[in-house]
């Protein structure tokens, strides 16, 4: 295993804050809020350790979301989009928060530098065996900044709510307060929109969805066991669709080219909706786009990719589409 290595930051290196690993799972609840020790059992399947608590912590965008609904504000972000349009990032006060980056791939290296970070956080994706910032193909200056401090959080994939249990673990590690009312109120929401949407979606039999992401050349269709949000409307009833013949070097989807977008048929198409103005209007500018019958019957709903990392978010977002499938018609193909 490799060790964590810090680059020189005002003449501290990582290994004077006390910082270790370990390949076990020790439950990171026992961080201390009153300074230390503290650790955090990570996505990696590593778990980080430290003399004292992390207090100077730079996020990735929807991560910062997740600490910041515990009271956590990070001193940094870096966010794969502007942030102004960054979903998760959408009515938080950000004042006093430097940012780092609005553009996958890019980190303002030397501002992470000067903020000397005890712990950067982002959520790992197991597929790529990275945490978000720092995957194949980032630039080399996003990738040092990496080598700051440790990076921990989450793993994507299997269910958004397993997200956001880590992130809250992670929030009791750096010392946040969950016995909050807002808390409390926030995760009876969850429950009662997951409630609504399995009885909706139990009242809508032979329904059948797809869920896809519109490119200039290509129509990407999600592997739902790869992305979080479809594992959970999986696991509570909604049929999706599972492409039979995933990219092998990225299989998060399968790439159809568009003379070949009608080899699904769904009842319902659930549209990536982190450019969702973007997709529609490549998808519309393509004629084979409405040889898929719900394209063609506009039975299109936005689906919540990848972004969600709050109860408060995922409630919201699981009541729009209760309300979008209560009206869809499950004989359409």
């Amino acid at each position: 295993m490799k060790r964590l290595l810090l680059l020189p930051v005002a003449g501290l290196l990582l290994a004077a804050c006390g910082f270790s690993t370990s390949t076990d799972n020790a439950s990171s609840d026992d961080g201390a809020s009153e300074g230390g020790p503290w650790s955090y059992a990570s996505g990696d399947g590593k778990t980080y350790t430290a003399d004292s608590t992390p207090q100077r912590i730079i996020a990735q965008g929807e991560a910062a979301a997740a600490l910041m609904s515990y009271g956590i504000k990070p001193v940094a972000i870096y966010s794969n989009d502007p942030v102004k349009t960054n979903k998760s990032l959408k009515g938080l006060d950000l004042s006093g928060i430097e940012i780092l980056s609005e553009t996958f791939g890019e980190i303002d290296g030397e501002k992470a530098a000067e903020l000397r970070p005890d712990l950067i956080v982002s959520s790992y994706w197991p597929l790529e065996k990275a945490y978000g910032g720092f995957e194949s193909g980032v630039k080399a200056e996003a990738k040092k900044v990496a080598k700051l401090a440790p990076v921990v959080g989450p793993a994507e994939g299997d269910s958004v709510v397993e997200k956001l249990e880590g992130y809250e673990e992670l929030a009791v590690s750096l010392g946040a307060d969950v016995s909050d009312p807002k808390i409390a109120a926030s995760k009876k929401t969850f429950d009662e929109a997951v409630d609504r949407f399995e009885t909706t979606v139990a009242g809508q039999k032979g329904l059948t969805t797809l869920a896809v992401s519109p490119a200039d050349d290509l129509l990407y269709v999600a592997v739902p066991g790869e992305a979080s949000e479809l594992s959970d409307f999986q696991r509570w009833g909604l049929d999706i669709i599972d492409p039979d013949s995933p990219d092998p070097g990225f299989p998060y989807w399968e790439n159809l080219s568009w003379e070949n977008a009608d080899k699904y048929q769904p009842d319902v198409i659930l549209m990536d909706d982190r450019n969702a103005e973007t997709s529609m209007k490549i998808a519309a500018g393509q004629p084979t786009w409405t040889s898929i019958k719900a394209a063609e019957a506009d039975a299109i709903v936005m689906w919540p990719a990848y972004w969600i990392h709050t109860y408060s978010d995922y409630a919201e977002q699981l009541d729009l589409l209760s309300d979008a499938l209560a009206k869809a018609d499950p004989d359409l193909t």
